[in-house]
C-alpha cells in the first residue's frame, strides 16, 4: 500500500503531465514469503513509502516518476517509520528508481543485489568504481575511530591527527567527482557528483564551472534547478556578502525578522530536536551566548523539526528547554523544507552563520573553540 508522507496537491495537475511509469522488480532467493519490502524514496519533492509481500522470494513496485530519484530498499522494517534498535543491523539497499523497468536480484540479501535495467544505476556503479580508492581508505579510518577506546576519543592530540589523517584523504575525492561529471555531461550520476561539492565554499565555484557544462536537459531537470539554486544560495551567503533578511515565527505565532537583530553580532543557528550533532553542540553555543550576551551578542536558532523528520513542535520546544537554548527561536514546522534554510542552502546541519551587526556575514560554519575563538576576536575587550 503507498502512502504520500507529503502532499503538494495544488501541483498534481502538472506533475501528472510530465510522469512516466516505472517498476522494481525484485527476486532474492533467500527471502521468505511472508517477508515485507519496504521501498522509500524522494521524487518531486515528495517523501514516498511503497510496501510489497515476498511471494516465493520475489516482489514488485509499481509507480510513476518525472525522472531518476534516489531511494532505498528495506526488509521487514522501514527504520524511517520503526527505529532500529541499538546495534541493529537492517537488509538494505541504496538504488536510483527511473522511468523503466529495473531488476533487482541476489542469492542471498538485499544489500548484496545486482541492479539490472538503469543506465542511471549503471552510471552510480562506475561512480563507485573510479573513488572506491578513496572510500576504502576513509571508511578504514572510520573503523579505526570506531576501535578506539573513550580515554583515546577524549585525548586531543590522538583525534586531531585522526582528523587530519581524514581531510587529507578526502581531499583525493574532488577531482574525481569532477572527472566523472567531465566525462558524463548527460548522465543523472553527474548532479549527484557534482552535488557533493556545492555546499562546500572551497569546492564550489569549480563545481559550478563543471556543472555548467552539463547537458541542458539535466540542468533544466528537477535536480539540475535545485543543484543550480545551491550554487546561487552559496553566493549570497559567502563571508563578506549581506546577510539575507528573513521573517519566520517564534513558538508563540509571533513573527520575528533577522534584521530585528541589527546593531548586534548574531549567530543564526541550524538545527533541530532530531539532529545528534546538532545537541551535541548545543553546549558550546550555550557557553558562548552567556559569555558574550552582554557585550553585543545574541543567537537565533531556526529549527528544521516538523515536516518529514516527523518532529512536533513539542519535540522542538522541549530540546529547547532541555539544552537551556535561552536565545530567540524560530521555525515553520516543515522540517528540511524550511523556507529559511533553503534560503540560506542548508544541505547539513548544524549549520550557523555569524553576522555583524551591519548585517555582513563575517564568518560561518562556526563550531566547537572556533566559535568561541571568534566571539573572543570580536568582543573579548569590550566591557559590560
Amino acid at each position: 500500500m503507498k502512502k504520500i508522507l507529503l502532499s503538494a496537491m495544488a501541483l498534481l495537475p502538472l506533475a501528472a503531465l510530465a510522469q512516466k511509469p516505472f517498476a522494481v522488480n525484485g527476486d532474492i532467493k533467500s527471502l521468505k514469503t511472508g517477508d515485507k519490502i519496504f521501498l522509500v524514496y524522494n521524487a518531486d519533492g515528495k517523501n514516498i513509502t511503497d510496501s510489497a509481500t515476498v511471494a516465493n522470494g520475489a516482489f514488485a513496485f509499481k509507480g510513476t516518476l518525472a525522472g531518476p530519484a534516489q531511494g532505498n530498499l528495506f526488509l521487514n522494517k522501514n527504520p524511517y517509520v520503526q527505529r532500529p534498535a541499538q546495534g541493529e543491523k537492517l537488509d538494505a539497499l541504496t538504488l536510483y528508481i527511473e522511468p523503466g523497468t529495473l531488476k533487482v536480484t541476489a542469492p542471498d540479501s538485499l544489500k548484496n543485489a545486482t541492479i539490472s535495467g538503469s543506465i542511471v544505476n549503471d552510471d552510480n556503479k562506475k561512480l563507485k568504481a573510479l573513488t572506491k580508492p578513496v572510500t576504502d581508505k576513509l571508511a578504514a579510518i572510520n573503523a579505526e575511530y570506531a576501535s578506539y577506546t573513550p580515554e583515546q576519543k577524549k585525548d586531543k592530540a590522538v583525534m586531531e591527527a585522526l582528523g587530519a589523517r581524514y581531510e587529507k584523504d578526502a581531499a583525493g575525492m574532488t577531482p574525481l567527482l569532477l572527472e566523472f561529471a567531465r566525462n558524463n555531461p548527460k548522465s543523472y550520476i553527474s548532479l549527484s557528483a557534482i552535488g557533493q561539492l556545492a555546499g562546500d565554499p572551497d569546492q564550489a565555484v569549480e563545481a559550478e564551472k563543471v556543472f555548467k557544462t552539463l547537458s541542458p536537459e539535466l540542468k533544466a531537470s528537477s535536480s539540475g534547478v535545485k543543484l543550480a539554486q545551491l550554487f546561487d544560495a552559496g553566493r549570497k551567503t559567502a563571508v563578506g556578502a549581506m546577510a539575507m533578511d528573513f521573517t519566520q515565527n517564534d513558538p508563540d505565532g509571533k513573527p520575528v525578522k533577522l534584521s530585528d537583530f541589527k546593531g548586534k553580532y548574531v549567530l543564526v543557528d541550524f538545527w533541530a530536536s532530531w539532529c545528534g550533532p546538532c545537541r551535541q553542540e548545543n553546549p558550546n553555543v550555550v557557553v558562548a551566548y552567556n559569555k558574550f550576551k552582554d557585550k553585543g551578542f545574541t543567537v537565533l536558532g531556526v529549527s528544521l523539526d516538523g515536516g518529514n523528520t516527523r518532529t512536533t513542535k513539542e519535540a522542538w520546544l522541549k530540546a529547547v528547554d532541555a539544552d537551556k537554548l535561552t536565545w530567540t527561536h524560530v521555525s515553520d514546522l516543515n522540517g528540511w523544507n524550511n523556507e529559511v534554510a533553503k534560503m540560506y542552502g542548508i544541505q547539513s546541519i548544524p549549520a550557523n552563520f555569524l553576522i555583524d551587526p551591519t548585517g555582513k556575514i563575517i564568518a560561518k560554519g562556526l563550531r566547537e573553540q572556533a566559535l568561541q575563538d571568534k566571539l573572543q576576536e570580536l568582543l573579548g575587550s569590550k566591557s559590560k
